[in-house]
């Protein structure tokens, strides 16, 4: 989440002193609970450190004047003027600490409220405590949003059985197929909306949010103790948010690609074709790289038309790619129907045969398109204890829905324009998946594209291939903030070739503060913008 955000860090894999007196703040990701643990991040707050826990350290609590309360299932942190992008924010579980009756309350400050699904506005707990330690402070989250975030956008567990259905109807993924959204962490009835002609949509993009809450803290923080915290920008310098399109080929008849290039070309879009077996004319290939469109792979596990989930499968399907279009390399990848298996199988296959980018989290329903995994954003995603949840080289980027007004079992273009608001609150990535076979059957579909675009258009959005997003993310997470110099200036480690890139420094002093120019607002926090010029590939300087 860190390095997602651009920020510097470095690991201790243990407690010691010698080496964290140098840092203001720590994050304790896991630590024991041992005395000799507890005196010494005890004494490094005393001394002026912050000490920051999600939902950890309750050996901690007696200390502080507080002891734990019942652990909370899923339920929803309303956050108030800490974050105003969202009234609330579903969390999976929270272990909040309930302040003693003969605690000196002047020392501690509590910040949003907890509460259960439909039970009203009855406080279960403060979302964060903050407690005066000496000459520093400790502060401690109920929710631990690493694992929220995670299990957000990766499902509670592995997709093991069919999922639970919608119980209006509109989304009957309990169909016999294992897929992506099978597992999902958010609730039919609380976190739905519904547009004007009554297309129900997932509306909260909630692990995008819990990452800014996470990182505005982490700056406001820094900040109370007079230190700048600087992170790298989202996007190159004059992009806001990005918008994908992709395309699954699936009948495969050439007449399809032509209308979809020919609707591509009116529109000036370059998109991400996802090739299934056996493909189009190879002519169709050659015109696609020309016009700078993505070839990319839409592997076929379902086992009706005679796929198969396995890593050999995989590898088959995906050589057949490279031999009928002629690539040498593929970027991106889309599974057919979004079947899924397991929790992290098809990303390893995609690692392992050198695919960067996969697409295939999104929704397979009429009634869970939207922000249904709680992110718009692209994410490295995490193994399962039997790889020790290391991270995977390979970037997921889910798509939000597929082929608008097709008929009355899908989703209509009701939702295009608060599905693209929801995006631009995170800087995010609006990805649409439109059918070639629909674009070339159906006059609402083209309408429903024509539409996106002008309504993208109007929001600032830039239309990028999802090899454009890959490169560009995985070379943004490169860069590194070293320090800053004597003029306030960011010094960046990281790539030559890496152009346009922006670092962004909180403004905490009052008479920075009083110049608008070449400013913006960023986690809540008012920010100078810097861009990063390449002088060589060990160093960078802002200007």
């Amino acid at each position: 989440m860190l390095s997602h955000a651009g920020i510097p860090f470095q690991w201790f894999e243990e407690i010691d002193m010698s080496q964290m007196s140098s840092f203001d703040m720590i994050i304790v990701a896991l630590a024991d609970e041992t005395e000799q643990t507890r005196n010494q991040l005890w004494q490094y707050a005393v001394s002026g450190g912050i000490v920051i826990s999600y939902a950890e350290l309750n050996a901690f609590a007696g200390k502080l004047g507080c002891e734990p309360s019942r652990i909370i299932g899923a339920g929803y942190a309303r956050m108030g003027s800490m974050y105003e992008k969202a009234e609330a924010l579903r969390f999976l579980s929270a272990e909040p600490w309930r302040i003693l009756a003969t605690t000196d309350r002047s020392t501690i400050a509590e910040y949003g409220s907890l509460v259960h699904a439909g039970t009203g506005q009855q406080s279960l707990g403060a979302a964060l405590q903050s407690f005066k330690v000496g000459n520093g402070y400790f502060e401690r989250w109920a929710i631990n949003m690493a694992s929220t975030v995670v299990m957000l956008q990766q499902g509670t567990g592995p997709v093991l059985t069919d999922g639970v259905p919608a119980p209006d109807g509109t989304g009957p993924v309990n169909d016999n197929l294992l897929k992506a959204d099978d597992r999902i962490a958010q609730d039919w009835e609380y976190d739905r909306l519904r547009t004007e002609t009554g297309a129900s949509y997932f509306a909260h993009p909630y692990a995008d949010y819990w990452r800014e809450l996470m990182i505005g803290h982490l700056i406001r923080t820094a900040a109370r103790l007079g230190k700048i915290l600087p992170f790298i920008g989202f996007w190159p310098d004059g992009v806001k948010h990005v918008a994908l399109i992709s395309h699954d080929s699936d009948l495969n008849e050439d007449v399809h690609a032509e209308a979809t290039l020919e609707l591509l070309n009116e529109c000036d879009i370059q998109s991400t074709w996802c090739m299934l077996e056996p493909g189009y004319s190879p002519y169709l290939y050659e015109r696609l790289l020309e016009d700078g469109h993505e070839i990319g792979f839409h592997y076929n596990a379902l086992e009706a038309d005679g796929g198969e989930w396995n890593k050999e499968e995989f590898s088959r399907q995906l050589d057949w790619l490279k031999q009928a279009s002629g690539i040498e390399t593929c970027c991106s990848n889309k599974n057919h129907y979004t079947r899924f298996e397991g929790w992290s199988e098809l990303f390893s296959w995609c690692e392992n045969n050198g695919l960067q980018l996969d697409q295939t989290r999104g929704p397979s329903k009429k009634g869970n398109v939207g922000f249904l995994f709680g992110t718009c954003q692209p994410y490295f995603p995490i193994a399962w204890s039997n790889e020790s949840n290391r991270m995977i080289d390979v970037v997921e980027l889910g798509f939000l829905t597929q082929d608008l007004d097709v008929s009355s079992i899908w989703a209509d273009s009701s939702i295009i324009n608060p599905i693209l608001d929801g995006v631009c609150k995170v800087g995010g990535v609006a990805h649409f998946l439109y059918h070639q076979a629909h674009i070339q059957t159906k006059e609402p579909v083209r309408r429903s594209f024509r539409k996106l675009v002008e309504e993208a258009r109007k929001r600032d959005f830039k239309f990028w291939t999802g090899e454009q997003i890959n490169d560009w993310y995985r070379s943004r997470r490169e860069l590194r903030i070293e320090s800053l110099n004597e003029h306030g200036l960011a010094v960046v480690r990281g790539r030559e070739q890496l152009q346009a890139a922006v670092v962004w420094i909180p403004v905490i002093m009052s008479e920075d503060a009083q110049d608008d120019s070449n400013t913006d607002i960023h986690y809540g926090v008012k920010c100078k913008k810097q861009l990063v010029v390449v002088e060589n590939e060990q160093s960078t300087m802002t200007t």
